[in-house]
C-alpha cells in the first residue's frame, strides 16, 4: 500500500513539474513578446540584435513539448522523484542545478542541429532562467512545507527497531534529533533476550525477536529497522522473512565495521545490493565541478599561453640538444599509468644517471642540490618559476591529472610505498598540491606524504581554491624551487 502511495505521489510530482515548466514557458513567451516595452538598452538597433517580434506561438509549442520532456527526464534521472524525507536542502539544490544544466544543453543542441531559427536568443536565455527559478522555488516550498508538517506530527512513518546495543541507541537518538524526517519509533525488539534490556535510549523494549510477527499484527508498523551487530545477522533471516511475508518494509543498518577513514556508500548492481567503503571524502557533484573546472581552465590557459609555450620550446631547442618535451610514465588515479609531459630541463642522458639513486635518497632535500649539475641553464630558469610544468595542462585537459592534487609519482617509487602511503593514489594527481605551497622541495618524503593524506582527508572545492591562490606567489617568487 505504501509503495503504491509513493508511486502515485511520484507521478503527481512529475506532472506538477511539467506544469511548472509550462508556466515558465508561457511567461517567457509573454515577456519576449513585450520585451521592448521595458528594455530600452538595445545598443545596436540598426543591426537588429534584438528583434521586435519573437514569432508566432504555434511554432514555439514544439519547444514547450521538448522542454517538459527533457526537464522531467533529467529530474527523474537525477533521482528527484525518490523519497525526499531525509534529504537535505543542498541535495535538492544540486539535483535541480544538474538537471537544468543537462536539460538546457540538450534543448540548445536540438535547436542548433535542427536549425530552429524561430527560437530567439532572448527567449532561450529568459526560459533557462525562468524554468530554473520556478522549479527551484517549487521544490524549496515543498521541502519547507513537508518539514513543517512533519515537525507538527503529521505525515509520519512508524518504525520498529530491532536491536538493543549502542548502535541501536545511537540510531534512536539520531531519529529523534530530526523530527522533520517524520519518523516515530514505536518501540524496540530485544534480539538477545538473555540481556534483559528494558530500554534503548528512551524507547521501551516491547518484545523479543521470535514475537515479531505478533507485534506486527498488534501494532501499525510501516518499517522494521534492524540495528544489530554483524555477529547477530545470521539470526535475523527468519525475522526478515516475516517482514517480507507480512508486506512490511525491512531495513538493515550496515555500519558494521569500525572504520576510521573510509565512508560507506550503498549501490545496486542488477538487483544485487552492494555496500562500498570509500576513503575519499568527495561527493559526486563536487568531483563533477572539479573536473569541469579542470577541463575549462586548462583549455583556456593552453590557448592563451600558446605563444609563450612556443617561445619556451624554441629556447630549449636552441640552447641544448635533445627533445623539447620530457616524457615520463607516471602513476595516476588508483594506479593508472599515463605519460606526463614537461619541458625538458636536463641534459640528454641525465635521466639514466639519476635512475641509479634509490627512492629514499631522491626524496631527501639535499638530493636536490646534487641534481642541479644535470640541469641546463635555461632549465634552471624554467624550474625556478615552474614553467617546465606548463605542458601538464594537456594532461589535465585529457583527464590524466587535475590542477590541484597529489603530485604524480613514477612507478618505481609506488612499488616501494608502505600500505598507508598508497592511499594518496585514490585522488587524481595534480600540478600543485598542499606540500608544494608548504615547503615545496624543502620537505622530506615522509612529510610530503603526510601533506598529501591531509589533503585527501580534508578535501573540498574551497581547499582547492586556497591552494590555487597560494600557488601564485610560490611560482612568481620561485619559493622552494631549485
Amino acid at each position: 500500500m505504501l509503495k503504491e502511495k509513493y508511486t502515485v505521489i511520484s507521478k503527481a510530482m512529475l506532472l506538477f513539474d511539467g506544469f511548472i515548466v509550462s508556466v515558465a514557458f508561457f511567461l517567457t513567451y509573454f515577456l519576449r513578446m513585450h520585451f521592448h516595452k521595458f528594455y530600452k538598452l538595445d545598443l545596436f538597433p540598426s543591426n537588429q540584435i534584438i528583434s521586435s517580434s519573437p514569432g508566432v506561438l504555434s511554432e514555439y509549442l514544439v519547444i514547450l513539448f521538448l522542454s517538459v520532456l527533457l526537464w522531467c527526464f533529467m529530474l527523474y534521472l537525477n533521482g528527484m522523484y525518490r523519497s525526499m524525507r531525509t534529504r537535505t536542502f543542498f541535495e535538492i539544490l544540486w539535483i535541480i542545478i544538474k538537471s537544468s544544466l543537462f536539460a538546457n544543453i540538450a534543448l540548445g543542441a536540438i535547436i542548433f542541429l535542427f536549425k530552429l531559427q524561430f527560437v530567439s536568443r532572448i527567449f532561450f536565455i529568459i526560459f533557462v532562467i525562468a524554468s530554473l527559478a520556478f522549479l527551484l522555488s517549487e521544490k524549496i516550498a515543498v521541502f519547507s512545507v513537508m518539514h513543517y508538517v512533519r515537525k507538527r506530527g503529521y505525515n509520519y512513518r512508524r518504525l520498529l527497531i530491532v536491536g538493543t546495543g549502542k548502535r541501536a541507541a545511537s540510531f534512536v537518538k539520531k531519529i529523534q534529533y530530526h523530527p522533520e524526517w517524520g519518523f516515530q519509533i514505536l518501540g524496540a525488539i530485544d534480539d538477545e533476550p538473555y540481556r534483559a534490556v528494558e530500554k534503548v535510549g528512551n524507547v521501551g523494549v516491547i518484545g523479543i525477536l521470535k514475537n515479531l510477527p505478533q507485534i506486527i499484527h498488534t501494532y501499525a508498523i510501516d518499517e522494521v529497522v534492524f540495528v544489530v551487530p554483524r555477529s547477530r545477522l545470521n539470526y535475523m533471516e527468519n525475522a526478515i522473512n516475516a517482514c517480507e511475508t507480512e508486506g512490511v518494509k525491512a531495513t538493515i543498518a550496515v555500519d558494521l565495521f569500525d572504520l576510521k577513514i573510509a565512508r560507506l556508500r550503498l549501490k545496486e548492481l542488477e538487483g544485487t545490493p552492494l555496500v562500498t567503503f570509500e576513503t575519499t571524502v568527495a561527493e559526486e557533484w563536487q568531483l563533477f565541478i572539479k573536473r569541469t573546472l579542470d577541463f575549462v581552465i586548462s583549455g583556456i590557459c593552453t590557448i592563451l599561453l600558446s605563444p609563450f609555450l612556443l617561445i619556451t620550446a624554441i629556447l630549449i631547442r636552441l640552447t641544448s640538444s635533445g627533445p623539447v618535451l620530457f616524457r615520463q610514465n607516471r602513476i595516476g588515479l588508483n594506479g593508472r599509468k599515463f605519460v606526463l609531459y614537461k619541458f625538458r630541463t636536463m641534459y640528454r642522458g641525465a635521466e639514466k644517471e639519476l635512475s641509479n639513486f634509490d627512492v629514499n635518497e631522491m626524496a631527501r632535500p639535499d638530493f636536490k642540490k646534487k641534481k642541479i649539475k644535470y640541469i641546463t641553464p635555461v632549465g634552471r630558469i624554467l624550474r625556478k618559476f615552474s614553467i617546465d610544468e606548463l605542458p601538464q595542462l594537456f594532461n589535465v585537459f585529457v583527464g590524466h591529472m587535475s590542477l590541484i592534487g597529489p603530485r604524480p609519482t613514477v612507478p618505481k617509487e609506488v612499488v616501494q610505498y608502505k600500505s598507508w602511503q598508497r592511499r594518496r593514489l585514490s585522488m587524481r594527481p595534480g600540478i600543485t598540491c598542499l606540500w608544494q605551497v608548504n615547503g615545496r622541495n624543502k620537505i622530506d618524503f615522509e612529510e610530503w606524504m603526510k601533506w598529501d593524506l591531509e589533503y585527501l582527508d580534508n578535501w573540498s572545492l574551497w581547499l582547492d581554491f586556497k591552494i590555487l591562490i597560494k600557488t601564485v606567489p610560490v611560482v612568481l617568487f620561485g619559493i622552494g624551487a631549485y
